[in-house]
Formats: C-alpha cells, sequence, structure tokens
C-alpha cells in the first residue's frame, strides 16, 4: 500500500489525488470517519472527477480508502446536526440526496473507467459507490452492505445503484435484512470483478488499471459512453445508438492506425 493509503495523517484534505502515468488514483482521505461521504467529500469527488473528465493524458480513475475501510456512507454526525434546522433538516437532507445521487451518476457518465479499490466495509452510500463504479476489485474480508435498516433508515438511495448490479431477490433481501455480504459473494453476485487478498489487493487493481489505460483513450472514452446509453433503449435503438458509436470510432485516425498496425503485425503508433 502507499504512503497516502498507510500514513492517513500525511494531509488533511479529503481527497488525495496521485497520477500514475495514464492512471489517476483518487483517495477517500477521512480514515477516523471511515472515509464517510460527508458534504466535503461529495464536493472534492465531484469537482475532481469533473476535471478529469477534460483531462485527455488520464485513461482510468482508481477509487480507494485510507486506514480501515473504503467508505461508511453518509456522514452521521453531519446529517443529525442538520435536524437542528427549523424545518428538521429537511431541505438540507433533499439537498444532501441530490448531491450524492449527481455523484453516482457522474461515475457511469465519466469518459474514463473507474475502478473501485475495496477493502475493509463498503457500507450504505459506501456500496452504492461501488456499484457506481465501472469495476471493482476487493480484498478478501471485505463487507458489503445496505444496512441502514438496521437504525431505522431504508437504503433508499443506493438501491438505486445496487439493484443495477446485482439480482433484484438477493438486493432486496441486504436491503431489508441489513446484513453483510462478503467479497467472495459479491464478486458471485456481480458487484465485484475481482477479489484478491489484501497485499494483493493494490497492485492487482493497479494492473486492472494499466491494462485499460493501455487501450486507445479514445476507443474506451466512446465505448463507455455507448456502453451505459445503450442499456437504456430497446434493442432497435440499442443497435442504432452503438451503430453511431462504431462510426465514431472508425472515422478515428489512431483506430486506422490501429488496424493497419494489427494487419502489418506491429504495435500501433497511437497519438494518445
Amino acid at each position: 500500500m502507499p504512503d497516502t493509503i498507510d500514513r492517513p495523517d500525511v494531509t488533511t484534505d479529503p481527497l488525495i489525488r496521485t497520477d500514475r502515468g495514464a492512471v489517476a488514483c483518487l483517495t477517500l482521505n477521512a480514515p477516523r470517519a471511515l472515509n464517510a461521504l460527508s458534504d466535503g467529500m461529495l464536493a472534492a469527488l465531484t469537482g475532481t472527477l469533473t476535471e478529469l473528465a477534460d483531462d485527455p493524458a488520464i485513461r482510468v480513475i482508481v477509487l480507494r480508502g485510507t486506514g480501515k475501510a473504503f467508505c461508511a456512507g453518509h456522514d452521521l454526525k453531519e446529517m443529525t446536526a442538520a435536524r437542528a434546522a427549523p424545518d428538521g433538516g429537511a431541505a438540507y437532507f433533499a439537498d444532501l440526496f441530490d448531491r450524492c445521487g449527481a455523484l453516482m451518476q457522474a461515475v457511469p457518465r465519466q469518459p474514463q473507467p473507474v475502478i473501485a479499490q475495496v477493502h475493509g466495509i463498503a457500507t450504505a452510500a459506501g456500496c452504492q459507490l461501488v456499484a457506481s463504479c465501472d469495476m471493482a476489485v476487493a480484498a478478501t474480508g471485505t463487507r458489503f452492505g445496505v444496512n441502514g435498516v438496521n437504525i431505522g433508515l431504508f437504503c433508499s438511495t443506493p438501491m438505486v445503484a445496487l439493484s443495477r448490479n446485482i439480482p433484484r431477490k438477493q438486493a432486496f433481501e441486504m436491503l431489508t435484512t441489513g446484513d453483510f455480504i462478503d467479497a467472495h459473494q459479491a464478486r458471485e453476485l456481480g458487484l465485484v470483478n475481482r477479489v484478491v487478498p489484501p497485499d494483493a489487493l493494490e497492485a492487482e487493481t493497479m494492473a486492472l488499471a494499466e491494462q485499460v489505460a493501455g487501450k486507445l483513450g479514445s476507443a474506451v472514452r466512446i465505448g463507455k459512453g455507448a456502453f451505459y446509453d445503450q442499456m437504456e433503449r430497446d434493442l432497435a435503438g440499442a443497435y442504432a445508438l452503438t451503430r453511431d458509436a462504431m462510426v465514431r470510432n472508425m472515422m478515428d485516425d489512431d483506430t486506422a492506425e490501429g488496424i493497419a498496425a494489427f494487419i502489418e503485425k506491429r504495435p500501433p503508433n497511437w497519438s494518445l
């Protein structure tokens, strides 16, 4: 694990960005709060993803956390404090869940693939964040839950992403029982891609990120956008949309170079 994970007191910034070539690693850095999605954390994540969207040098983003957990969901202390408002916090809560929902929708819309590197626990909105990512690698021993029901708060917004990742009966059981699932169950259900020993988590995640980053960036960006857009269409609409994506991809000079290199049995000389 890098220093930003082993020594969380290096900085008080809620989010640390570390670029490794074409991979941007974003580290949630609030270990004492189990990297909760506080107002500050939501703002930092949203702002950094917006900046990265316009950076062609970054081809993959990795999300990870400091300390004992990936992310334990919303900051309950901030939510409790908001109840002191004259309206009981209703306006704050509506805004909070809007901001969180916007972040969760921004992750799949991000031009670059986003990979969650998960350890410890990912609960409530933290589990939602994993489900919103394009891929996820988890350490053995990691637990996943949408267990707000245990404290009387049904995880209604986290269930949006969760129920789009795993079968509905398993999602509903998690939501209504508050039970955790382990990393291997998460993989079986489709919530994560890979499960590895804790000491191999960073290396395995970076290997996946670097493999994807090694592909033609423009092709992956077109493909990622089409991947999510076609899922919202009927069959005919999906083929029409992906036809247009293939045309855009084929008109790219770097794609022409990639095809020529394959035919000529040589490495491609891409401009990006």
